[in-house]
């Protein structure tokens, strides 16, 4: 039999409380909150409280397909580790003489008129992609190869080793060919950086790694004079505002996107 003074008793005390708090935290309800808050591609109950849709589920490509494809392009975009993966050319088998390429961007099967979407990606080194919004996919199959979507672009790339000389607006986080990133904060090739796009009425914000960008107006002097000097300025119906889909783009290089997640926003204008 032993006997305990006064503080050491507050101190048993102390601790019994603080175990009881913690289990009671990692219960079935504790574990689901600290598993979503943890792992990539779940939402967390004040996020599906907020309307937030999740588009992948890190395990299958439902609600995806091909642009412009009956089937999905499964030899090009994989799933690894939980992520979208776009397989590099250099990992792909030859295409024999005669056969069409497998390449091609995957849309959603959904569309979005007003939206906040947010993600995750990393790329490999030198590699250069997309995620494009704002898209019709019977304006995008009209023209060129009939898979690459035709839509406001937040760019992806490899800034320091990507080859040739880049604008602004091609660096990543631009809104491509138009707004160059106010900041350049993109992580090294290889680690995965957070990304957003708002797009609610004739406003839209690019952010990166927490930070905004990129900010315009559609309705502006200044978004007349940067879409007229683009490359997108002569494509009928281009610039209109549409319920389009989000879409992510096939350039070549090896690319990875986790924790695709949309909202819904109901516009005032």
């Amino acid at each position: 039999m032993f006997r305990l003074n006064k503080s050491q008793g507050q101190m048993i005390l102390v601790a019994g409380f603080l175990s009881l708090v913690f289990f009671s935290a990692c219960g079935d309800g504790g574990q689901k909150t600290m598993k979503e808050t943890n792992q990539p591609n779940i939402l967390t109950e004040s996020e599906m409280t907020d309307g937030w849709i999740l588009l992948f589920d890190g395990q299958s490509f439902k609600g995806w397909h091909g642009l412009g494809r009956e089937e999905f392009p499964s030899q090009l975009w994989t799933i690894e580790d939980g992520s979208i993966k776009r397989v590099s050319k250099s990992e792909l088998p030859p295409v024999q003489e005669g056969q069409p390429s497998p390449g091609g961007d995957i849309i959603t099967d959904q569309t979005w008129q007003d939206f906040e979407l947010a993600f995750e990606w990393k790329i490999s080194s030198g590699s250069n992609s997309g995620v494009k919004y704002n898209v019709s996919e019977e304006l995008s199959t009209s023209r060129g190869s009939g898979h690459s979507a035709l839509g406001w672009e937040y760019q992806v790339l490899d800034d320091a080793n990507h080859e040739g000389d880049l604008n602004g607006n091609q660096l990543s986080g631009a809104l491509y060919d138009m707004f160059a990133p106010v900041v350049n904060i993109v992580k090294p090739a290889g680690e995965w950086n957070t990304a957003k796009i708002a797009f609610i009425g004739n406003h839209g914000e690019h952010w990166l790694n927490g930070e905004k960008v990129v900010e315009y107006d559609m309705d502006t002097p200044r978004f007349d004079k940067a879409f007229a000097a683009s490359k997108f300025a002569k494509i009928p119906g281009f610039r209109e505002k549409k319920n389009g889909h989000i879409v992510l783009q096939d350039h070549g290089g090896a690319v990875w996107y986790r924790n695709i997640k949309i909202k819904p926003v109901v516009s005032e204008q």
